[in-house]
């Protein structure tokens, strides 16, 4: 299951794991996606999740893809209402489709949840300056911290039971594309099916796709 698979990353891993023979569905808010092995559901993570969509057959792998920013104001005019949207998206979000779908996650044999997030997220990153010069918004910074807390709480509480991985793509040449993006979206598809396929790192992880793990 892949979330927010209508354009960008998402539409590039519903498409990569398709051509590697996986079944996927792909949640998209409209469009659709012309393969064999993809089922395109329309799907908005802000709203509940209606767990039908899904059939009764295990799902091996839930990548929480969906995402959303924010214009990057400074303090003195930036929104809180796109703070709240942003966590609403990024954080209730995978919230939503992990409650919809456990009992699904639970039947496989070893499953997975891939929450997409940023190196941006990084507490210790953040604390160190390191990205003190890029203008990035209040609410694409908080949710994306938000979300690997997510990933660490859901991690802990389903250990044994489903793996979970916050994975930072890497900086991409998509429509949300930072100052240094220089990957394409396809190269990161492969580079995160590769990883999927092999089994990868223990729960929780912070992985980056162009480089080395990531602190939290």
């Amino acid at each position: 299951m892949v979330t927010g698979a209508s354009r960008g990353f998402g539409r590039a891993l519903a498409l990569e794991l398709a051509g590697r023979g996986w079944d996927v569905i792909a949640g998209v808010r409209d469009g659709s996606l012309d393969h064999p092995r993809i089922r395109t559901v329309v799907l908005d993570v802000r709203e509940p999740v209606d767990d039908t969509l899904f059939g009764d057959g295990p799902i091996d792998v839930l990548v929480n893809n969906a995402g959303v920013g924010a214009p990057a104001d400074p303090i003195e005019t930036a929104d809180p209402a796109a703070v709240l949207n942003a966590v609403d998206v990024n954080v209730a979000g995978p919230m939503r489709l992990v409650q919809a779908l456990l009992p699904r996650l639970e039947k496989a044999p070893d499953p997975l949840i891939v929450n997409l997030t940023s190196r941006l997220g990084s507490l210790n990153a953040q604390a160190e300056g390191r990205f003190a010069d890029r203008r990035t918004s209040y609410a694409y910074k908080i949710s994306k911290a938000a979300q690997n807390m997510l990933t660490i709480s859901l991690a802990q509480e389903l250990a044994g039971r489903v793996r979970c991985w916050a994975v930072h793509p890497g900086a991409l040449t998509t429509a949300m594309a930072s100052i240094d993006a220089r990957t394409a979206p396809e190269e990161a598809a492969v580079r995160l099916a590769d990883l999927i396929e092999k089994g990868g790192p223990p729960s929780p992880s912070f992985l980056s796709l162009d480089g080395p793990d990531l602190s939290w």
